[in-house]
């Protein structure tokens, strides 16, 4: 078959990749804080890429809840809507529930190794006052049961709302209520290790209910 006429399409999506993650962080962190205008010449700056893969990034933040754009006027940081949020949580809590559902029967003892690595690095992120780096290590913690499913759908669920709920466990991870996920995420192994996926489920979906506790409005 002959090569599509397409020029740079992989350079031009990393490109995009990487101004959404530029972008979603610092909406999650509130380096963007809610209501901020977001302009191209002042994100080209910041970024030190083209507008095209900003606008792209944009639009995709839009679809995530993250930013307003009204046509012909200017983009905004969106705030955080309580139901939004807690329309996205039930999704992710589900989501996340029926992943190791369907992942303890697969689940090998270096996925177990990998799940307690993750617990300890998001205890040492908590302990360190560092909320990004402990988000990072929860979503490796999780993503193990979603990888070991095998159900792509499920992904393609949590990358839809996870957005949202991000600035949510910024906040809860910004505060000493984050360390309750610690012993969460402990109980999940044990279950998972007995080979109980039911007990395992259900102990992920109440770890993932615990972000509405946080005052969103």
């Amino acid at each position: 078959m002959p090569v599509p006429g397409e020029q740079g399409k992989h350079k031009r999506s990393l490109l995009r990749e990487q101004a959404y993650l530029s972008l979603r962080d610092a909406i999650v962190n509130g380096t963007l804080a809610p209501g901020e205008k977001l302009r191209d010449p002042e994100l080209e700056r910041w970024l030190g890429i083209s507008r095209t893969p900003i606008r792209e990034a944009i639009a995709r933040l839009e679809t995530a809840g993250l930013v307003q754009t009204m046509p012909g006027r200017s983009t905004v940081v969106s705030s955080i809507d309580r139901k939004a949020a807690l329309d996205a949580q039930a999704v992710a809590a589900a989501m996340h529930a029926l992943a190791v559902r369907l992942a303890v029967p697969k689940m090998t003892e270096a996925d177990i190794t990998a799940m307690v690595a993750a617990n300890e690095e998001f205890a040492a992120a908590l302990s360190a006052g560092d909320p990004a780096a402990a988000m990072r290590a929860d979503a490796r913690f999780h993503k193990v049961a979603v990888e070991v499913s095998q159900n792509h759908a499920i992904g393609v669920a949590l990358e839809s709302v996870t957005p949202v709920l991000r600035r949510l466990e910024y906040q809860r991870f910004s505060s000493l209520s984050g360390r309750q996920s610690i012993s969460q995420h402990q109980q999940i192994i044990e279950f998972c290790r007995a080979g109980d996926a039911e007990a395992a489920a259900a102990a992920t979906q109440r770890n993932w209910e615990t972000l509405s506790a946080l005052d969103t409005d």
